[in-house]
Formats: C-alpha cells, structure tokens, sequence
C-alpha cells in the first residue's frame, strides 16, 4: 500500500477517535444540563406554590419559609435565563451532531477511502478536516468530568459495534 495513503487512513482513525470522544462528551454534558433545565423550570412552580401557603397558614412561623420560597420562586427564572440554558441545549445537542456525523464519515474514509487513489482520499480527508475545524470552531468547552464519563463509556465497549471487531481497512492489511 501506498505510505500515504496509509498515514491518511491512520490520520482519519485518529480523527474518528477525537470525534467519539467529543460526543460522547457532548451527550454527557447534555443529559446533565437537561437535569438541570427541568429543574429550574420545575422548582420555581414549586417555590410558588409554598410561597402561597401563606394564605391558607397564618402562623408567624411560616413567614420565613414563604418569604424564602418567594424569594427563591423569582430567583430561579433569571438564573435560568442568565445561564442561557436553553441556547446552551440547542448548542450542545447541535455540537454532539456535528462530532457524531464526522466521527462516521473519517471512520468511512479509512475503511472505504483506503481503496481509492491517493489523490481522491487526499480530497475527501481534506473535506472532512475543513468540516472538523468548522465543528471544533463552534463547539462549546467541555467539562473534563464528562471527558472522564466518556472515556470509561467508550472503553467500557459502549460504542463497539460487532461489524468493526477484528476489522481493519482492507489496504492496511497485510498481503496473503
């Protein structure tokens, strides 16, 4: 096989690994937002609800804790606005789908790409680096603990579909 052709093949593995690990990350980092986006729309409705059960109590007790939960009830919506959650959401989830499509198309260009010619497999690697720099420009900075939850996720075989076992690219392959 041609040694270009072969650093191209193993440079698109290389990107298809960057690419499973990003979203993976990506995934991570959304169910977690979205946890908390649940939250602050629910907690507020919640928050208002104890703070109307001054009505029904007239004990001087619970002044506080309708006080408190009146307080928190308005806090809850302008943090939830201030962090942006649901542009956040939108950009992780459109992040995610980004990496996810790339990470099939590098993984396409080593094992399909290896049997073209050098110059078309240059091109089409190429496509997919604009197209990486591209995903990686408008992708959010993620946190390292769902880097961790995606590193034990992939190794744990979560990603590993049966057809890519013992499967190389056909050129890399070493001839009979």
């Amino acid at each position: 096989m041609d040694n270009r052709i072969q650093e191209i093949v193993v440079e698109c593995q290389r990107q298809q690994e960057s690419c499973t690990y990003t979203s993976t990350a990506l995934y991570s980092w959304l169910k977690e937002v979205r946890v908390y986006r649940v939250g602050f729309i629910t907690l507020p409705i919640v928050f208002g609800s104890v703070a109307s059960a001054k009505i029904l109590l007239k004990g001087m007790e619970y002044e506080w804790v309708t006080a408190v939960a009146a307080l928190l009830a308005g806090l809850f919506p302008a943090i939830f606005k201030a962090l942006d959650l649901d542009v956040s959401i939108k950009a992780m989830s459109d992040s995610a789908h980004r990496f996810e499509v790339l990470r099939d198309r590098f993984r396409q260009a080593a094992f399909i790409g290896a049997t073209k010619q050098v110059t078309e497999l240059e091109e089409e690697f190429r496509e997919l680096m604009a197209r990486m720099d591209e995903a990686r420009n408008s992708s959010l900075a993620i946190p390292e603990r769902h880097f961790n939850k995606a590193k034990t996720k992939i190794e744990a075989g979560h990603y590993e579909f049966g057809a890519n076992k013992n499967s190389q690219p056909s050129r890399l392959k070493d001839p009979p």
